[in-house]
């Protein structure tokens, strides 16, 4: 599919862009942004949704995007309540996995940051053993006066993916303070992927992703850090839809 087609997928909801992709559409965007060089994927679920309405800095970083997608289910039921359907949900760690198991083949280079020091390592090392070149990877803990020194190795390593596990907004204002200086072909958050991939946390089973119900296992693991955002927030969501709807926005 060329580019042009692709670009004309894009919607708005919540007056944001998402692009009206398939997971395979996904993909070979990624590829084409990868080697054009300088640009960023925006995850869309309901907690970036409300935060981008407060958070004038996310709220540029979605709009900026080369390409953004309908990360979580709640995405995918307002599309179609507001009328911009997305085909389905393309979640962030599919996504990535996906990247992943075609950079041995492109010959993509790839540097991890974010998470526990352990835990990256591990993902490091297991995605080394896949015949990924990880050109590099660092945990997801620095001082300001650090932050000049993680950004030059990034750029020296001069990678094609650079995958963030980096709160947001967090990535997204990382992302967008040095977008001329990280050199990287595409910047993708992966939210907890790296915990999953490392074994640390584990990723809710199939059927239960098919009902749109693996926010709800993810909560069941992490439920004090978790409460907030699911719970308060997504009743946020609800309310701002359902609003939406009723203006016929």
């Amino acid at each position: 599919m060329s580019k042009t087609s692709l670009f004309k997928r894009r919607q708005r909801v919540f007056d944001l862009p998402l692009d009206l992709l398939t997971m395979d559409e996904s993909v070979e965007r990624c590829h084409e942004l990868i080697d054009e060089r300088g640009h960023w994927r925006a995850d869309l679920n309901a907690s970036i949704v409300l935060d981008a309405l407060e958070d004038q800095k996310l709220r540029e970083y979605v709009e900026t995007s080369a390409i953004s997608n309908a990360d979580g289910q709640s995405i995918v039921w307002a599309s179609r309540i507001l009328g911009a359907p997305a085909p389905e949900r393309v979640s962030g760690i599919d996504l990535f996995l996906e990247l992943i198991r075609h950079a041995p083949r492109r010959g993509d280079k790839v540097y991890l940051l974010g998470a526990e020091e352990e835990v990256v390592a591990a993902v490091a090392e297991i995605f080394a053993a896949q015949g990924v070149d990880v050109v590099g990877y660092r945990n997801g803990f620095w001082t300001a006066d650090e932050e000049d020194a993680v950004v030059q190795a990034i750029a020296d390593a001069k990678p094609d993916i650079l995958f963030l596990a980096l709160p947001s907004p967090k990535k997204e204002h990382f992302v967008l303070r040095h977008k001329d200086k990280l050199g990287m072909g595409l910047a993708f958050g992966v939210g907890g992927s790296f915990n999953v991939v490392s074994g640390q946390l584990k990723r809710a089973p199939q059927w239960v992703q098919r009902f749109g119900m693996e926010w709800f296992y993810r909560f069941i693991q992490e439920p004090r850090r978790l409460f907030k955002r699911y719970f308060v927030g997504n009743a946020k969501f609800v309310m701002l839809t359902l609003k939406a709807r009723l203006k016929g926005r």
